[in-house]
């Protein structure tokens, strides 16, 4: 049981609540700014339209900024629509400048025009100046928050600044060097800063071996650089070197779990529809066009099923083995789909590493089809009193596991090099395509040793 100090969680939020509905502004203001703030957005998503109104009278623009931080989007434009433009304005003045863009681009623009209007001028100016960058790059998703150091400070002076300025910065763990030309000259660390003589220079302390990623940078190349050096925080420069922003580990973690739920939609087929609070029609409307395309996909497995009628009307036992042949191609495939997938995700995958990552893949595949025609060849005997009848399905499975693995591992990596994410190349896409060779490898091997197979 999650515990605030020595009560529950829901002790505190009916504590909270009570003394909402009297009206106790001092006690609520009390209370409340008391918590952390996922508490306080965790209790404020759980109250009345009225009880939140009573809030933000209670609370600052700039202790109500904590909280919206930590709300969902559909709860931030709730939040939005029930305060007006100058609240609204005042509290995006102290939110950081990226998530103050993130929020804003999604609004009605005649709406974020009128809040970015009204805020401070230079906090509107770096809000606009984010708003620019294409979404899912460097730029997008850096901050403006930090402190910029020149390399002839004193120390001492650095320390003094930041006891003034820190409340302020994303982050001050890292702090980054620029020149006069705010060009990215160095980097130092507070502990390099702690443990350094208050009267010697940045210069002496400070790292000239600064590692930085482009404002124009795909964000999740910056996780993979933040992931490789294990950083706190990178900086973002523009392609003249200038110091633009940095990104810190925590905006990264999003762009972590963001990147890895689009993969996962792509790859099930449910991009879109993984939001708890949609609609059923809503989801069903997302879904539906990989459920129509694969429906069309679904026909040309039926047509190859007809194409070897005559096979199957004279050994009707071949149509027993049609789910496993399917269902095992199908899963293969989407096993190599998925390592392909993720290999590619997190960069694993090297220039001139991928035929070594094909033959690998295409080796687990014969290795597999191996494994299961051995034991398919062992039980068709016992179950079915043929061994030709275990032949030609031990052979179907693995010729058919074996082309399975490198349908699943090229086809992404094809995609991959058109620049498309390789996660489109959907499990379910991926299955129904293994299908349709599964069955047109099992019919042939069938068709060929027809004279052999038993007629019953």
């Amino acid at each position: 049981m999650v515990k605030l100090n020595e009560y529950t969680r829901e002790e505190y939020k009916k504590y909270i609540i009570q003394e909402i509905d009297k009206e106790n502004t001092l006690k609520v203001h009390e209370t409340v700014i008391d918590l952390h703030p996922t508490d306080q957005a965790e209790i404020y998503r759980e109250l009345s339209e009225a009880q939140q109104a009573f809030l933000h009278k209670v609370l600052s623009p700039k202790e109500m900024a904590e909280i919206f931080e930590q709300l969902d989007t559909e709860e931030q434009e709730a939040f939005i629509n029930a305060v007006d433009e100058l609240y609204a304005a005042n509290m995006f003045d102290d939110l950081n400048a990226d998530d103050a863009a993130d929020f804003l681009a999604e609004m009605d623009d005649d709406k974020a025009t009128e809040i970015l209007s009204i805020m401070q001028q230079e906090e509107a100016e770096e809000v606009r100046e984010l708003m620019q960058y294409e979404e899912e790059t460097a730029g997008a998703i850096m901050t403006k928050e930090f402190i910029a150091l020149r390399a002839d400070d004193t120390i001492s002076s650095v320390m003094e600044r930041l006891r003034e300025e820190g409340p302020d910065a994303e982050t001050i763990y890292y702090l980054y060097v620029v020149d006069n030309k705010d060009k990215l000259a160095g980097v130092v660390s507070l502990r390099d800063l702690i443990t350094t003589d208050p009267a010697n220079m940045v210069a002496e302390a400070m790292s000239t071996r600064v590692v930085s990623v482009d404002a124009e940078e795909d964000q999740e190349d910056v996780a993979r650089l933040i992931k490789k050096y294990d950083f706190l925080a990178v900086p973002v420069v523009t392609k003249q070197n200038t110091l633009v922003g940095i990104i810190t580990v925590d905006d990264i973690l999003d762009v972590v779990e963001e990147e890895a739920e689009e993969d996962f939609g792509e790859i099930s087929a449910v991009r879109g529809s993984l939001d708890a609070k949609i609609s059923s029609f809503g989801a069903a409307k997302k879904r539906a066009p990989w459920i129509v395309l694969l429906m069309f996909l679904g026909l040309i497995t039926a047509n190859v099923i007809d194409q070897f009628e005559e096979t199957l009307e004279a050994v009707v036992v071949l149509a027993a083995f049609i789910p496993l042949i399917m269902d095992s191609a199908g899963n293969t495939g989407t096993q190599a789909l998925a390592v392909v997938v993720r290999r590619l995700a997190t960069g694993d995958v090297e220039k001139g590493q991928l035929g070594g990552m094909i033959r690998r893949e295409f080796g687990t595949g014969i290795f597999l089809g191996f494994f299961c025609a051995v034991t398919i060849m062992i039980l068709i005997p016992l179950l079915y009193g043929s061994w030709v009848l275990a032949a030609v399905v031990g052979a179907s499975l693995f010729f058919t596991l074996s082309v399975a693995t490198i349908v699943g591992a090229v086809i992404p990596l094809i995609i991959n090099k058109l620049k498309i994410d390789p996660a489109v190349a959907s499990g379910p896409f991926i299955t129904t395509l293994n299908d349709v060779i599964g069955l047109m490898i099992y019919f042939t091997i069938a068709t060929s040793m027809l004279a052999y197979l038993p007629t019953q």
